[in-house]
């Protein structure tokens, strides 16, 4: 074996087991071929290799994306059933792609339980790896420490015994392993580094596991809720309701809360005009029937009660309205939401009246009164109506009238927010036209022949969204993210090195002085180490000084 082999085998040997990731086996060309066990074999290692895993994790985050651009079943099924209306020939394509599920569909889950599985492959035999390198020891030095990235040397009085002592007893203050190994002390430091890396890939697995929790013990539904409304958290009381495949209605949180009061303020000037700067609920709640508290609920800053989180969602009006018949009975009178439609609040909706309207033949019969809301009114003579400001500076509501059947005692589900026309008639102008008219609050619209009038009233109410969530796996997602943190920072920031130190009694030409030699190596480069193995050196040199006779021989060779 040539000398060149023999140094790269020390060095070899030197660094070996500086880190616990697997070892790259080469394929041979010409070997046997592979039969049904070779190839799980193949299967597994390719899995359970660190490359696989980064593309996992990779796929995961992408396939992520669709979720936070895409509206989400789980998160608002309204806004679902909005784009669904308005993208008529994307919407066929995202459902089979199951792109409004993105967290519950089954190529999210397939990527998530193979990262899983690739991430429990990868680390236990690290980890079993990392244990057995705790109980061994350091590597004894190479042949030649003169071959390492970092190298010191001199000649002392002192004897070689002395020497690996004073070396001993200054590695270990300085918290190497050491131990001594013939003529040399071994020493190691920086197993923080390989701790962290198995902490950021544990803490990988606890926030899958957690995330897979969440997805199956969850639950979460919207809520809308007019001012001096309340809600309990019963599931008839939902709006809309989903829930993991485990989850039991029995583990409902009980607790109730009423909304006392929304506020919403906005800039009134400059170039932000109309930009929203407050949205906040005040709300009573309680807990398990125990005493009534007072708490107000923000965006991003939910009320926590129960185990559930009880989040802000969105904001509007709700007009408050009197129906009365042509004998000035009032057949309806409350507030009734209607949805934005643009920034400034511009809103539609329909005013619904089920029960208690009778025509002049005594006949029961069904209102619908298709409505269209402004905050402050704009546009008046110009044949449009908007708002140029949400807040309520100059409120308007345009009304229509229509009589018939509503078709809500079908049994089908139906949009409260749209009308159905099928089966009922428009009420008529004076000119032959669908009854139209804009009313300012206090105002009233009369329907023709006497069939009764609907008034707007000087009342509006606001109405808040809220989303109830259960996610009973968010607080250990977060310790896994925290935990993942903090192993990624151990395992980029602290460096696993080995440190020797040799002495040994010098031959005839160095006057039989002790040859120190003292020889540091990393598992990377770094500018740390040089700077390290130099301040040991220094602290060793002033035990084990150099020989005045060794100075005086190292000039005459110099001369």
């Amino acid at each position: 074996m040539s000398k060149t082999e023999t140094t790269e085998q020390d060095l070899a040997e030197a660094g070996e087991q500086l880190s616990t990731a697997p070892r790259e086996e080469s394929a041979h060309g010409g070997g046997p071929t592979l039969g049904p066990i070779g190839w799980i074999r193949w299967f597994w290692r390719q899995l359970t290799s660190m490359r696989v895993a980064l593309i996992l994790l990779f796929l995961l985050s992408l396939g992520a994306i669709p979720g936070s651009l895409i509206p989400q079943n789980s998160v608002d099924d309204l806004k679902v059933r909005s784009f669904k209306e308005q993208h008529d020939v994307l919407a066929p394509i995202y459902d089979r792609l199951q792109l409004f599920d993105v967290y519950s569909s089954v190529w999210f889950s397939a990527i998530y339980i193979l990262l899983f599985v690739s991430l429990i492959g990868c680390i236990v035999p690290r980890t079993w790896q990392f244990a057995g390198q705790l109980r061994g020891r350091p590597p004894a030095a190479p042949k030649r420490l003169t071959r390492l990235p970092a190298y010191a040397t001199w000649r002392t009085e002192a004897t070689p015994e002395e020497v690996r002592e004073a070396a001993l007893g200054m590695l270990r203050k300085r918290r190497f392993r050491a131990h001594g190994t013939g003529d040399a002390v071994a020493a190691e430091k920086g197993y923080l580094r390989e701790v962290g890396n198995l902490l950021f890939h544990v803490s990988l697995i606890v926030m899958l596991v957690a995330f897979a929790a969440g997805q199956l013990f969850k639950s979460e539904g919207g809520k809308l809720i007019i001012e001096g409304g309340g809600f309990a958290n019963t599931l008839t009381q939902y709006d809309d309701f989903s829930s993991g495949s485990l989850f039991s209605t029995d583990e409902l949180a009980p607790f109730s809360f009423r909304m006392n009061q929304f506020t919403g303020t906005y800039e009134t000037g400059g170039p932000q005009r109309g930009t929203p700067r407050t949205f906040e609920a005040d709300v009573t709640y309680s807990e398990n029937g125990g005493d009534r508290k007072r708490s107000v609920i923000r965006v991003n800053e939910p009320l926590e009660v129960g185990g559930s989180k009880v989040y802000l969602i969105s904001h509007g009006y709700a007009p408050v309205v009197t129906v009365k018949d042509g004998k000035g009975a009032v057949v309806f009178k409350g507030a009734v939401p209607l949805l934005p439609i643009d920034n400034n609040i511009t809103s539609t909706g329909v005013i619904k009246v089920m029960d208690g309207y009778r025509d002049s033949t005594g006949k029961k019969v069904q209102l619908g009164f298709p409505a269209f809301f402004v905050p402050t009114y704009a546009g008046k003579g110009s044949g449009m109506m908007f708002s140029k400001f949400p807040g309520l500076a100059f409120p308007a509501l345009n009304l229509s009238a229509y009589h018939g059947d509503l078709r809500v005692d079908g049994g089908l589900p139906q949009n409260v927010y749209q009308l159905d026309t099928s089966k009922m008639k428009p009420f008529k102008g004076p000119n032959g036209d669908i009854l139209k008219q804009t009313l300012l609050p206090g105002e009233t619209m009369k329907m023709p022949d006497g069939a009764g009038s609907i008034t707007f009233e000087k009342e509006i109410k606001e109405w808040a969204s809220f989303k109830i969530s259960q996610q009973p796996g968010n607080g250990l997602a977060l310790g896994g993210a925290v935990a993942a943190i903090a192993g990624l920072a151990g395992s980029l920031f602290i460096q696993r090195r080995r440190v020797w130190v040799r002495a040994v009694r010098g031959d005839a030409s160095t006057g039989g002085l002790t040859v120190v030699e003292m020889a540091g190596l990393g598992r990377s480069e770094s500018a740390k180490l040089p700077e390290e193995l130099a301040d040991l050196a220094a602290v060793l040199h002033s035990v084990a000084p150099t020989a005045p006779e060794a100075d005086e021989a190292d000039e005459r060779a110099e001369k």
